[in-house]
């Protein structure tokens, strides 16, 4: 397909989301480079995210844009090309989350630079949903977050809860400071276990650099907040057995999980490229056929939109902070970031994939009240 004919396909395709290239709506991008169309039309996703990164295009309503093609399903309406497909079967032939990869994603995406998650994130650290439900910031949001999980397992002092993934230690620094709990977190970015336990000092916390698949030990909680998307369809089994393994028989499990709306192998070949290596969004089902027989689910929780609002948050203290951080981090990271926390809040704004909370607990235990809207 010549230039003028991969131009008039994109146009028409995006026609079909209301999107105008070069109109006059913040969701209309501008095309800096002409050979972004046939570009788009042989590389899907991961060309779209990388044309932005290479400033072929820009968008003033990034966010806007990436939820109306998204609406629009037009991400279904691009036919990959072979690089695509060899991603798709790479992911189905290996198992790109086993034992030996899984300090990838901390080494190349939380171990960037603790000064970049201070500026962006909230004051507690998290870098993970709030919950938006009667609060109206970020650091409210999050402290909201924190007390829903606790309530939702029924915390009491003197228990012990496991967390896996513990991020920058947030968690396990509320719980042990309101509800009296001795925590264990592991997490396999040694940035976030160095910073965690500075942040957790004097307090029963102890914060590992630790796989979860080598977690040992009984706990009243065993929890994850941000974990599973990055365990992968070959172990979401293995994270229920291990799970499983280290809760008592009377305890409660929890996950916090972003979900997709379809069971899928592979990723957004963009996202697993430059954000989070080997990462992959789990589906219901999914989660579902992993438990069964070792879990009773006992609450299922969704506020997938309280995530537009907490990516939007972050991405208004990036750019508030970009000033101090541009220097060291760069114009190409400068775009790939915003790229990263726009095009995620306008994943969630079109619903195209969900948040999650799950409580689960061991067949046979009596029915906890752990149900909190």
């Amino acid at each position: 397909m010549g230039e003028n004919g991969a131009q008039a396909a994109v146009q028409e395709l995006l026609a079909q989301a209301g999107v105008t290239i070069n109109g006059n709506n913040a969701w209309d991008i501008r095309v800096h480079n002409n050979d972004f169309y046939s570009r788009l039309l042989s590389g899907s996703a991961l060309a779209l995210g990388e044309s932005y990164m290479d400033g072929w295009w820009d968008c003033a309503s990034l966010d806007q844009f990436i939820c109306k093609i998204l609406r629009a399903h037009l991400d279904k309406k691009v036919k990959g090309n072979l690089r695509l497909a060899r991603h798709a079967l790479k992911a189905k032939l290996f198992n790109l989350q086993r034992a030996s990869r899984a300090y990838q994603v901390g080494e190349e995406h939380y171990d960037i630079g603790n000064d970049l998650y201070a500026a962006m994130l909230d004051k507690k650290m998290l870098y993970t949903c709030g919950y938006w439900a009667a609060v109206d910031n970020l650091d409210a949001a999050q402290e909201a977050k924190l007390d829903l999980v606790c309530r939702k397992i029924n915390l009491e002092p003197g228990m012990t809860v496991l967390d896996l993934g513990c991020g920058f230690g947030s968690f396990a620094k509320y719980a042990a400071e309101k509800f009296g709990v001795r925590v264990t977190g592991v997490t396999v970015s040694k940035e976030q276990v160095q910073l965690g336990a500075k942040l957790c000092q004097g307090l029963p916390v102890e914060i590992r650099l630790e796989d979860y698949r080598e977690v040992t030990g009984k706990y009243d909680r065993v929890i994850s907040i941000g974990i599973m998307e990055h365990v992968g369809y070959k172990n979401y089994r293995t994270y229920m057995e291990k799970a499983n393994q280290c809760l008592k028989d009377d305890g409660i499990a929890f996950i916090h999980t972003i979900g997709n709306n379809v069971s899928s192998t592979t990723s957004n070949a963009w996202i697993t490229k430059y954000i989070f290596p080997n990462s992959m969004l789990p589906s219901i089902a999914q989660i579902a056929r992993a438990m069964e027989g070792l879990f009773v689910m006992e609450d299922w929780h969704n506020f997938g939109q309280h995530y537009d609002k907490t990516v939007m948050a972050w991405h208004a203290n990036f750019e508030a902070a970009w000033p101090e951080l541009k220097d060291k981090y760069g114009e190409r990271f400068y775009r790939m970031f915003r790229y990263y926390l726009l095009s995620s809040a306008g994943a969630f704004r079109a619903r195209s994939i969900q948040l999650w909370q799950i409580v689960i607990t061991k067949p046979g235990r009596e029915c906890p009240d752990c149900r909190i809207s």
